[in-house]
């Protein structure tokens, strides 16, 4: 997409400053890498317990499905509207404050006694994070100095690598002593509270700086046509659904599948997932950087269609290749987000907090719906069936073909 900007020669030349050095602001987007690895740490510790309430509960596979449907439903509608809304009244508090649902919900789940008491305390964890997704992301490109595609790697890397650690927690704490051990965890979203606090007074401060700098009258040519712009969103949501309906697989019925099939115990199962999960925020930390180099459209090619020879051949291998393809197909797949996300900020200047919002609630919803689906089709078919039938909705990246081109001419 090209833009082009006049400015006028008064504001041409600004005023150094902390806030206008061109670079990448390596302290926020570290400040907010670590919140989101705390915020995804405590959302994966869901998943990674579910053999747990599956034998307390006495669960079907459907029920399993319908707490990650109920948790992350929840984010899916909150977040686009949290994200339009901070479009226009910035809030650089409000991811501080979304970690109190956080940890209510978390505090609930050591509690809980029967399964709508757990779709409670699974919604209260998707507030949270509901609250926390679109401003930190906002806050991660105010701090990018240009580099948009590296501070969202950056941001997502958090989150992924704290995806990846709550199993571990998990097997080495929650297992051994119980349910009710989850409550030690609440030392975590008071950590990010801290942490997010601090990163609301810098991006308070950013703000009162921008809004005190002589304003530049800026005119924004949008090259692409409305229509085009639509369908690219329209095909950038069939890949999401493709990428996030197969993660649901993994996140959700991976561990039951290396139990049905291979006999692994629990805690060796939840190793395994961490594997996976660990191997995904590697990628996650290379899609940015690379696209910020070679162009979006590239990334997204590989991070989608590269990983289809991987998910068609894993259902049907030994334990060992299970575990390397599991681990191949998270390094692949993981790149895609954070690409996604900035190319599809690209289409729309100007909408940050509405585009990211939009996205990670679609990255919420679409989890949400796999999950629940696909657990009703294990219930039916059995879990093996769940990952032959996803090993083939990475092939729904062959529409990147009719995405446009964003980059500037030379």
């Amino acid at each position: 997409m090209n833009m082009n900007v006049v400015v006028p020669p008064e504001v041409a030349t600004p005023v150094r400053s902390k806030f206008m050095s061109g670079k990448p602001v390596a302290t926020i987007l570290a400040a907010v890498c670590v919140s989101h690895l705390l915020n995804d740490l405590l959302q994966s510790l869901l998943p990674a317990i579910y053999p747990l309430l599956k034998t307390e509960f006495s669960l079907s596979f459907a029920e399993v499905g319908l707490i990650t449907f109920v948790f992350q439903l929840t984010g899916s509608v909150l977040q686009p509207l949290v994200g339009a809304y901070t479009d226009k009244h910035p809030a650089p508090y409000s991811a501080a404050f979304g970690m109190i649902s956080s940890l209510s919900g978390l505090v609930l789940l050591s509690v809980a006694g029967n399964l709508p008491t757990l779709l409670l305390a699974a919604a209260m964890v998707g507030v949270g994070s509901a609250v926390f997704h679109p401003e930190s992301s906002r806050i991660a490109r105010a701090a990018a100095g240009g580099r948009f595609g590296l501070a969202q790697s950056v941001f997502q890397t958090g989150g992924n690598l704290g995806t990846a650690i709550g199993p571990l927690m998990a097997a080495l704490i929650v297992v051994p002593n119980g349910r009710h051990s989850v409550a030690f965890f609440v030392l975590v979203p008071l950590t990010a509270m801290v942490i997010l606090f601090r990163v609301g007074r810098w991006y308070r401060d950013k703000l009162a700086h921008d809004g005190s700098r002589p304003r530049a009258k800026v005119v924004v040519e949008q090259k692409l046509p409305k229509g085009r712009v639509v369908s690219a969103l329209a095909i950038l949501i069939a890949l999401m659904f493709s990428k996030f309906f197969y993660t649901a697989s993994m996140s959700t019925f991976y561990i039951f599948f290396l139990i049905h099939k291979f006999g692994l115990p629990v805690r060796e199962a939840q190793f395994a997932l961490f594997g996976y999960l660990a191997a995904f925020a590697a990628g996650t930390l290379l899609g940015g950087p690379i696209g910020d180099r070679i162009g979006r459209l590239p990334v997204i090619w590989v991070s989608i269609l590269g990983a289809l020879p991987l998910t068609l051949v894993m259902p049907h291998v030994s334990l060992p290749w299970t575990i390397a393809l599991s681990m191949g197909i998270g390094f692949i797949l993981s790149s895609a987000f954070s690409t996604i996300l900035v190319y599809a900020q690209e289409l729309v200047p100007g909408r940050v907090g509405m585009i990211s919002g939009m996205f990670f609630g679609l990255a919420f919803g679409m989890g949400g719906l796999g999950a629940g689906l696909l657990g009703l089709l294990a219930d039916a078919k059995g879990v093996e069936y769940v990952f032959w039938v996803c090993s083939f909705l990475p092939a729904i990246g062959l529409l990147i073909w009719f995405l446009p081109d964003t980059r500037k001419p030379a």
